[in-house]
């Protein structure tokens, strides 16, 4: 009913018109952006997948060479406390249609040992080695978990405004022009009616 109240012109049909092809617009353009960026997940999910894989046989590896180390040396190793905290991180972004998704930068270095010979083996230096990769890899997984999250978040909202557009205002618009167009039609049946009658009696008082 509330669709019906719009006044059939000629004035309101073309706003219908208008405002439907705009609703319809932007739903392709919704359903564009969330197949670009479902499909922009989805590579994102087989990097994780990839990663999380690599990250836990990494972690394992690490933990294994530092409880050998700790076995040889003792669980307190002063030589832990001598290797700096990685303050090298660099954050970026870059935007996929307009959802900004964060670049984790950790350039490699080599590696050096920040402590001496004294006090500690081989066993100690292979895992540090490992701690080290490690970093790196943890920096590459904090990005694409942070952008698979973000990436969620943004194509939930786009779902939401496309079923909007298909559902409700898509459907309101098509409803509107229809009305309109039927009662202008029927506005015109009338007036041809009329004007055929007027156009009848003014032949008939010729003939008079």
């Amino acid at each position: 009913m509330a669709d019906q109240q719009v006044f059939p012109t000629k004035g309101n049909l073309i706003v219908s018109k208008r405002s439907l092809s705009q609703a319809q617009l932007g739903y392709e353009l919704m359903d564009r952006k969330r197949n670009i960026l479902i499909r922009e997940m989805v590579l994102l999910s087989d990097k994780a997948k990839q990663l999380e894989s690599k990250v836990e046989s990494t972690f394992s590896e690490a933990y294994r060479n530092l409880q050998q180390a700790s076995i040889m040396l003792g669980i307190k190793l002063p030589a832990g406390e001598q290797i700096p905290i990685e303050n090298r991180l660099k954050l970026s972004y870059r935007s996929v249609m307009g959802v900004i998704i964060p670049k984790v930068e950790l350039e490699r270095e080599p590696i050096r040992p920040f402590y001496g010979a004294v006090g500690t083996n081989s066993q100690l230096d292979i895992a540090y080695v490992s701690f080290n990769e490690l970093k790196y890899v943890m920096a590459m997984l904090a990005e694409i978990e942070c952008s698979i999250y973000r990436l969620a978040i943004a194509i939930k909202k786009t779902q939401k405004r496309a079923n909007a557009l298909q559902n409700i205002l898509i459907p309101k618009y098509r409803t509107q022009v229809k009305f309109i167009v039927n009662a202008l039609e029927e506005k015109e049946r009338e007036e041809f009616g009329r004007q055929k009658i007027i156009k009848s009696r003014k032949e008939k008082h010729k003939n008079i």
